[in-house]
């Protein structure tokens, strides 16, 4: 699978919606959509890191990496 993207359970359990934190963090909510399901070809750090001020978590609890 390579990298995997676990912002929905990051967002599930801090209780907050997708057009919510669309909002937050300056992104459409179809472009957060697409990061959240594990649909994105790539991050920006300073997306990645508004993500990470918002959810108040850190990015390896966003990212990670498994075994093909």
């Amino acid at each position: 699978m390579g990298i995997k993207i676990n912002l929905d359970v990051i967002m599930a359990q801090k209780k907050v919606g997708l057009v919510e934190l669309a909002n937050r963090v300056d992104i459409t909510p179809a472009n957060l959509s697409i990061l959240k399901n594990n649909k994105a070809k790539a991050i920006r750090f300073t997306t990645l890191e508004a993500i990470c001020r918002e959810l108040k978590c850190q990015p390896g609890d966003i990212i990670q990496y498994e075994e093909e």
